[in-house]
């Protein structure tokens, strides 16, 4: 889903709502650019979760390695 052009066509349904007053067509984009706002947030959520499980891991492997050099060394 292309959230941004989304946006945008959700943006345009609800200006062409306004000026011809069409509210249900205005409600429509309105919706619609609440829906692609939402997906936005979440895609960068899912993004900050990927990446901070990414540090975590990271950070996993290094105590996993200096714990195997540690035994190596005994």
């Amino acid at each position: 889903m292309n959230t941004q052009s989304d946006q945008v066509k959700g943006h345009a349904k609800s200006v062409a709502g306004i000026v011809t007053g069409n509210k249900d067509l205005q409600a429509e984009g309105d919706a619609e650019t609440r829906t692609a706002d939402a997906a936005a947030h979440i895609d960068d959520a899912k993004d900050k979760a990927v990446e901070v499980l990414d540090h975590i891991k990271d950070r996993l492997d290094d105590a996993a390695d200096k714990a195997k050099d540690a035994l190596h060394k005994k």
